[in-house]
């Protein structure tokens, strides 16, 4: 039987992730609530347009890259849903970052369906969606995965199954909530650097041959804020919106994250400074004046 695989969500991430499945020859559907996104796909051969229930009762596998659980659960419902119209042996993959209480939970309902619901953090961002060299950290089913792994293979390098359901994502939160603090961290370094005379080009090479290295200074520096861009392809209401969970979640398991809760707390100065929705690179050019007001103002709902 041909294995198809659905992608819900076509956005930054969930296009590129299409866009390879399709170079690799794999039978796919696509969705998403807007018919712009949708527009790229029509007439591609091998390739159907179709709502995620359409696709539960056709796919092997479907993988939803979209903002959160909460979307996942809403195509779930009703007749013509997921959970309704599912085909034997369905896996889906959800691509999120979210709460791994949610996760689980939707998870369970899943599970009663006899679908396999596995979380999969992403690392790589829209660059490694569009190279298809993302880095996946998997949880639940092992079976499930093991048996539908290798179509995931056009889509990413390297690929972790870490545990029960949840686990994908809450290392996914981790991982973001240290990669968001170093991001703080280097910009922080870089605004001194200028106020002693050091041109921030210099600083960065310099950390680039030396231990203060990272994937920020190597790649996010370089690329889009010394090149002039800004164009990490990220929003800053992201960024805090990760971080929080991760604080959230810290709370939860009784971890105590000092680093993790102020670099929320730079996001919610940013954020009332009217970022939300501004490319987060930009945080560097505005570094010392949200650093002025971290802590003053009561945090956005």
């Amino acid at each position: 039987m041909e294995r198809k695989v659905g992608v819900v969500g076509l956005g930054n991430m969930g296009g590129g992730i299409a866009r390879n499945l399709h170079k690799a020859g794999v039978p796919l559907m696509v969705w998403d609530i807007a018919p712009a996104a949708r527009r790229e796909f029509e007439g591609l051969a091998g390739v159907a347009i179709a709502p995620p229930g359409d696709m539960a009762a056709n796919c092997s596998v479907m993988i939803f890259v979209v903002p959160a659980t909460p979307e996942i659960a809403a195509s779930f419902e009703g007749e013509r849903g997921v959970l309704a119209r599912a085909a034997g042996g369905l896996v889906v993959y959800d691509f999120t970052t979210s709460d791994p209480r949610a996760t689980r939970e939707i998870a369970a309902r899943a599970a009663e369906s006899r679908i396999a619901y596995l979380d999969a953090g992403m690392s790589g961002g829209a660059a490694g969606a569009d190279a298809g060299t993302l880095t996946l950290m998997i949880g639940g089913d092992k079976a499930a995965f093991e048996r539908t792994r290798d179509l995931l293979d056009p889509i990413a390098g390297r690929i972790f199954h870490l545990g029960g359901s949840g686990a994908g994502h809450t290392l996914k939160l981790i991982h973001n909530m240290v990669l968001h603090t170093i991001f703080l961290a280097t910009c922080e370094g870089g605004r001194m650097a200028e106020a002693a005379g050091i041109a921030l080009a210099d600083m960065i090479d310099v950390f680039n041959v030396s231990n203060a290295r990272s994937f920020i200074s190597e790649v996010r520096f370089p690329r889009h804020i010394l090149s002039g861009k800004w164009d990490g392809r990220s929003r800053v209401y992201n960024l805090r919106k990760d971080v929080s969970m991760a604080v959230d979640l810290a709370g939860e398991l009784d971890s105590k994250v000092p680093l993790g809760t102020l670099t929320r707390d730079f996001l919610d100065a940013a954020i009332a400074r009217g970022m939300t929705d501004t490319d987060f690179t930009r945080l560097y050019e505005r570094f010392n004046d949200i650093v002025g007001s971290v802590g003053s103002r009561e945090p956005p709902r």
